[in-house]
């Protein structure tokens, strides 16, 4: 399976808090959460359902998981939508050493060496290995060189706090842009594959 990463983010980098409730995640004093709510038109939305209708598999960090579990995996409105149905339907897989629980059929716990599990999951036939949210372990998938695709639905909006998909410091990558478009409100669905590291200008 690909492994890809489908991540929400602001203009600014933030990642936090971008659900429908503007308290979902108040870590470290955040204020500004729900901006990604109502953001995106129908195409926009219809190629969302897509993406998640296209997986193999689903892989979550714990927070992003115990939210979807919440919702896409309880709400019955939620769980008849096409999203819904998707999730329901291919396996699920959450990188957590305290999880010991999960609440959602066909959810398996990754808590041994989560390299050697995810490239395992990635030797497997199938669609795609898929990441939504996530951010912390989206930054650890990339430094491991474990991502073959991201995807950024990047919102036009600049927060100023807030925790950022990429820290002020960390690994470089390079990464060639497989696909681009904006939506009419403006929201920019950008498609990258990682090309090794970057090239610098000589001193």
């Amino acid at each position: 399976m690909k492994l890809t990463t489908i991540t929400q983010v602001t203009v600014d980098g933030v990642v936090q808090g971008n659900g429908g409730a503007s308290d979902e995640d108040r870590r470290n004093g955040f204020e500004r959460g729900g901006w990604a709510k109502g953001a995106g038109d129908d195409e926009t939305r219809a190629f969302i359902t897509r993406t998640y209708q296209r997986a193999g598999a689903f892989l979550f960090g714990r927070r992003t998981y115990e939210l979807f579990a919440g919702s896409w995996g309880t709400n019955e409105a939620m769980r008849a939508h096409p999203i819904g149905l998707a999730l329901d339907a291919a396996p699920k897989y959450v990188a957590s050493t305290t999880l010991t629980a999960p609440r959602w059929d066909g959810t398996t716990v990754l808590d041994g060496d989560l390299a050697a599990a995810v490239r395992e999951l990635k030797a497997r036939p199938g669609g795609e290995l898929q990441v939504h949210g996530s951010g912390g372990l989206v930054r650890w998938l990339l430094e491991n060189d474990l991502v073959d695709e991201l995807t950024l639905l990047v919102i036009p909006v600049v927060l100023g706090q807030g925790k950022r998909l990429f820290p002020g410091t960390g690994p470089d990558l390079a990464l060639d842009l497989a696909g681009s478009r904006t939506d009419s409100k403006g929201v920019t669905i950008q498609v990258y594959r990682p090309a090794g590291r970057p090239r610098y200008a000589a001193a």
